[in-house]
């Protein structure tokens, strides 16, 4: 039987993703330590634990995997303009859109749309872990179990 002290230390493993706002790497350091401190006192904290830190791990990979694809689009369009030996007449043309720029703004516009679903992902891990549910991040990849 679960007690609302476990209820609330999942729900907090959860919400403390949201440190990296005030904290540089919060959203590893705020899960870790509370799953370390708290794993052993109950299965299901040690779910939520994993499970939180198993997510942002994942949402990590994924957003370096993105960066790479994406800044090679917007720096090969910005020196396209250059010149190598006259560097006075370096411009930049935005009525001449180069179509990696639009591919370089489409994977742009996905980092930001996978930003909001992580946080809203967040919130609904940390409601279910409020209502003792146990809850499983879509597209997790398994680091600790």
């Amino acid at each position: 039987m679960l007690d609302k002290h476990q209820k609330n230390i999942a729900t907090f493993i959860h919400l403390s993703t949201f440190s990296r706002f005030v904290i540089p790497f919060g959203n590893f350091l705020g899960p870790i330590i509370l799953w370390i401190t708290n794993k052993d006192k109950s299965e299901f904290i040690d779910a939520h634990g994993k499970q939180a830190i198993n997510f942002q791990i994942s949402i990590l990979l994924y957003a370096i995997i993105l960066g790479t694809l994406t800044i090679p689009f917007f720096v090969f369009k910005l020196f396209s303009g250059i010149d190598f030996i006259d560097f006075n007449g370096f411009h930049f043309d935005f009525h001449s859109a180069s179509p990696l720029l639009f591919v370089g703004g489409f994977l742009g516009v996905l980092a930001v749309i996978g930003f909001i679903i992580e946080l809203v992902l967040i919130i609904v891990a940390s409601l279910k872990a409020r209502d003792g549910e146990y809850y499983q991040y879509p597209l997790t990849i398994n680091f600790l179990k």
